[in-house]
């Protein structure tokens, strides 16, 4: 290979480069079924036309209130981005259950969607020494 060669091959290289990073920033909306989900561990895999191999899936794009997990079987909608997690090619960006895709939830200031829990100890007084 020669100089020229070299160049023409790296800017190919550069394009195809381009490409799988532009793929990769795309979303698509699909439709599929629950393969296998880990509520203990809080993830699983959707299957459907446009996720060749399956798509990983965690709790927190789950777009639904309460307990926040699916169950194997289960049809579900989706936005699926390309991009390579725990051996799948494809990652779920959200995930409902409804037949419309329910608008982002917008956090307003320090509002938390966390659980959150207060523990107040309180001591009994201590016996008074007898008079010995």
């Amino acid at each position: 290979m020669d100089g020229g060669d070299s160049a023409v091959a790296a800017a190919d290289l550069g394009v195809a480069l381009r490409d799988v990073g532009a793929r990769q920033n795309e979303r698509m909306a699909s439709s599929g079924v629950v393969r296998t989900y880990h509520t203990d561990e809080g993830w699983g895999i959707i299957d459907g036309p446009g996720v060749p191999g399956g798509c990983w899936v965690h709790f927190s794009v789950i777009a639904m209130n309460g307990l926040r997990q699916l169950a194997a079987g289960q049809r579900v909608s989706f936005l699926a981005e390309a991009a390579t997690q725990d051996g799948f090619a494809y990652r779920a960006v959200k995930v409902w259950t409804g037949d419309t895709e329910p608008a982002d939830r917008r956090r307003t200031g320090t509002e938390s969607h966390a659980f959150h829990s207060t523990l107040t100890l309180t001591f009994d007084e201590p016996p008074e020494p007898s008079g010995r």
